[in-house]
């Protein structure tokens, strides 16, 4: 009697894919990746099914023949302002990270905040080099962004500039309900006079904070003050002049809220030069919890951004319009929370 024929059947036509192999052995993509990346941390059983599939459906190990089995490079664009920044930095450790258990890789093309430069850098990445992109923190107006998918080039936006258009898949932060977080704690303390150093006029994430902010004072039933409100650049050297802006008023706020931990560390910098001590005579919240606000002195209380969670979800959006696949949400929120540090207080008597 001839032996039953024990081999898994595809459930796929063609050449198998890493999904396929994945679905297959049971186990996640990242699995079936760290497999074939002879990586360590597989358990022995786990990593002997894995190879057992792969064996059975014929799949290549080899990148480069898997992309032209697929049609696809395997890679994917990331536009981004700076690589090696404490803010940007967690997103592309999130997104490369995702990329990885995915066996696909990045082609970075850092923008420096030039127009002019992420437009050619796009229209290269667009050339048959990439999959898709992912662009973090755009200089692309919404028509622009527009202009891009009626190419048909995939692409989600991480962090973006100006207010997500309709139909373009974005990731962003809770901005509102964090400031709202940040402005309730400073009310709690004690604080009726709060300044605010708001970033650029007209960024999404500036207008986004200052309605948290608002709506965090109009709750506690206090008037804003314009005064109260200085933009900035979102750097340390001005952070440190709009503080000395505030701190120059007749009457100077008990409390300052910093739209990110860069003009919060300015702030900081501005009432260590005029003798006061924080926290003591000035409270400082600042916003994105970066590195930075965990080795200042003292450390500062700050709205943390989830930013490497960010860069993950934007990969995984990402994948899914590649493959063609239903996304229900084209735009992401993720939440907010605020960390209380050293840097806040009651005002004094």
């Amino acid at each position: 009697m001839a032996q039953a024929d024990t081999q898994r059947e595809p459930p796929f036509r063609g050449r198998a894919t890493i999904r396929d192999i994945a679905d297959l052995a049971g186990v996640s993509i990242a699995t079936v990746s760290r497999v074939l990346n002879d990586r360590p941390d597989v358990a022995p059983e786990t990593r002997e099914n894995v190879l057992q599939v792969v064996r059975e459906q014929g799949f290549s190990t080899n990148r480069g023949a898997r992309g032209l089995s697929s049609g696809r490079t395997g890679m994917i664009g990331l536009t981004l302002p700076l690589v090696a920044d404490a803010y940007f930095g967690p997103m592309l450790s999130g997104a490369s990270e995702a990329l990885y258990e995915r066996d696909m890789r990045i082609v970075l093309a850092p923008t420096f905040h030039d127009h002019d430069r992420e437009m050619s850098l796009l229209d290269r990445l667009m050339r048959g080099t990439t999959d898709g992109a992912i662009l973090m923190l755009p200089e692309e107006s919404a028509d622009e962004l527009r202009m891009l998918q009626r190419q048909g080039f995939p692409f989600v936006v991480v962090d973006p500039r100006e207010a997500p258009p309709e139909g373009i898949a974005c990731v962003a932060a809770m901005h509102a309900s964090g400031a709202k977080q940040a402005t309730e704690h400073l009310l709690e303390l004690g604080h009726r006079r709060i300044g605010a150093i708001a970033g650029a006029q007209g960024w999404y994430a500036t207008e986004e904070r200052l309605l948290g902010f608002r709506a965090a004072l109009a709750g506690a039933g206090i008037l804003l003050d314009p005064e109260l409100i200085v933009y900035s650049d979102w750097r340390i050297p001005q952070g440190t002049q709009a503080a000395e802006q505030l701190l120059s008023l007749p009457d100077p706020p008990t409390a300052i809220f910093g739209f990110n931990d860069n003009v919060a560390i300015g702030a900081l910098h501005a009432a260590h030069a005029r003798g006061l001590s924080v926290p003591d005579d000035l409270s400082v919240v600042g916003f994105d919890d970066t590195e930075p606000a965990k080795i200042v002195t003292p450390q500062l209380t700050s709205v943390r951004q989830p930013l490497a969670e960010m860069g993950r979800m934007g990969v995984s959006l990402l994948v899914r319009l590649i493959e063609g696949q239903r996304v229900d949400a084209l735009r992401v929120e993720l939440a907010t929370k605020l960390v209380v540090r050293d840097s806040t207080a009651p005002p004094r008597a």
